[in-house]
């Protein structure tokens, strides 16, 4: 998993400016760099996509850029064509992966969907399906929130204040936590740590520049 090809396309789509010299220090960390990718807020800033840091399963964090918004979805696709899709930075399915998640059902009730106001032992429940080891499986599942201490994340050189939220998710026999960080003036979930289908299947989020609404 890498980048979305739309940033090679602006590479060739450029003259040889600043801007593009940028953009091809990004691509090459995310090519030849350390384990974990780090891009610079000057790196960020200079891409005009919606861009944020990825884990998978305690693998490599990668960067990656907003392929597509739709139906209030927003499309993560890395540059091997795996799409992780996120619905009020909730990762709703993904395509590609070992394990994938297929469908969330009832998101229209996810308290997330309006965080500003969510409060403590707000509940949501829905249904799961997910594949793991090629095998289909599914699950109602049932939430309940309570909040964290505050924080205030760095995310491309910005301070930005954050309510803490750890979601209390249990469904048949298998029960985990999911945490979110929402900006504490626009409401956006600017970083996330996720598990799927209760077992080795998380995914960890930081956006580190949010999609215009």
């Amino acid at each position: 998993m890498r980048y979305l090809p739309l940033l090679l396309l602006c590479l060739l789509a450029q003259g040889c400016t600043q801007t593009q010299k940028s953009l091809g220090e990004t691509v090459k960390l995310a090519l030849l760099g350390p384990d974990d990718v780090q891009v610079t807020a000057e790196q960020v800033e200079s891409l005009p996509y919606a861009s944020m840091y990825l884990r998978v399963n305690d693998g490599q964090r990668i960067f990656v850029v907003l392929g597509f918004a739709e139906n209030g979805q927003q499309k993560w696709i890395t540059r091997d064509r795996t799409m992780v899709v996120t619905q009020h930075g909730r990762v709703v399915k993904t395509l590609g992966l070992t394990n994938s998640l297929h469908e969330v059902s009832n998101l229209e009730q996810d308290p997330l969907a309006d965080p500003l106001r969510l409060t403590e032992g707000a509940s949501w429940q829905r249904q799961l399906s997910w594949s793991q080891a090629g095998r289909f499986h599914a699950a109602m599942a049932v939430s309940h929130f309570t909040r964290l201490q505050d924080e205030v994340l760095d995310l491309a050189g910005r301070k930005v204040a954050c309510r803490v939220w750890q979601e209390e998710v249990v469904a048949g026999n298998k029960s985990w936590r999911n945490i979110f960080w929402i900006d504490t003036t626009s409401g956006q979930v600017r970083q996330s740590r996720q598990t799927l289908d209760g077992d080795d299947f998380s995914v960890e989020t930081t956006i580190l520049k949010p999609a215009k609404s």
